[in-house]
């Protein structure tokens, strides 16, 4: 079946995961996390896309950001895999590229979906077992937002500052949310939109995205539409028989599960 594109509608919240191949390290020590988020910052800056919440793990990266224009996500990771992997390859003497297929993305309601997919990027170190506490994990957003440590060359989402009024109320807030793990159904409706890359909100947002993009936001519905019955007169009673079959359309091509990303 044809792939659909992926999801990416420029100024809107994307969720965003890329994994190295084969679950291979993209990241071995201090150093190479550092020269990953210099190289990070480097690409998001040169793509126009805002960068909101990250996270680096041994294999993987996920991102909360907003991308200017339709092109601004596959930019930034082309950017980012022409700066850093030639520089992962030549400290490991290994070659080829880093990542394990296209990288997985898809658009959130940020009413709904900021708060919980932020906090649910940053507690992965303490679901993977790495930390036992969110905050001892030096290489996500974590102390940003909880106001241990600002990185200026983070944007701060308005779902955010919607915390509160002042600094010390949306850090205050966030630390309370961002303590334990996020509930299990909204983290896996976030975990299946973005490797389906299906659009996650509310109906009205979902309306009015579809207004941004000529791409699907979820799939069609498959199967035979159920029949329907009409009364026949007076006996309706105690008869009814069924309208003239009519033949289905055929489905429209789903996407298959996508496997995190070569940039493209």
């Amino acid at each position: 079946m044809a792939r659909l594109p992926r999801l990416v509608v420029p100024n809107q919240l994307h969720h965003v995961i890329a994994q190295g191949h084969n679950d291979q390290p993209i990241v071995r020590d201090d150093a190479d996390h550092q020269a990953f988020l210099t190289w990070l910052r480097e690409a998001a800056r040169q793509s126009r896309v805002a960068i909101h919440a990250y996270v680096v793990l041994p294999s993987r990266l996920q991102l909360l950001a907003t991308p200017a224009d339709d092109t601004g996500l596959s930019k930034m990771m082309q950017s980012l895999g022409r700066l850093y992997v030639p520089y992962f390859n030549a400290r490991y003497g290994r070659t080829g590229g880093l990542w394990e297929g296209r990288f997985r993305a898809t658009v959130l309601d940020p009413a709904a979906y900021f708060v919980p997919c932020a906090c649910l990027i940053e507690y992965q170190p303490v679901s993977t077992g790495l930390v036992a506490d969110v905050a001892a994990y030096p290489w996500s957003s974590h102390a940003h937002h909880a106001g241990h440590q600002k990185e200026p060359w983070l944007s701060d989402h308005p779902a955010y500052w919607a915390l509160g009024n002042t600094p010390f109320e949306r850090e205050a807030a966030y630390q309370q949310v961002s303590q334990s793990p996020v509930d299990s159904a909204v983290s896996e409706k976030i975990w299946l939109a973005t490797r389906k890359a299906w659009a996650l909100g509310s109906e009205e947002f979902c309306r009015r995205l579809a207004k941004l993009t000529a791409r699907r936001l979820a799939p069609v519905s498959r199967g035979r539409p159920r029949k329907v019955v009409v009364a026949q007169g007076a006996a309706a009673a105690t008869a009814v028989k069924p309208v003239e079959k009519v033949r289905p359309l055929r489905s429209s091509p789903q996407t298959r599960a996508i496997t995190p990303e070569k940039a493209d």
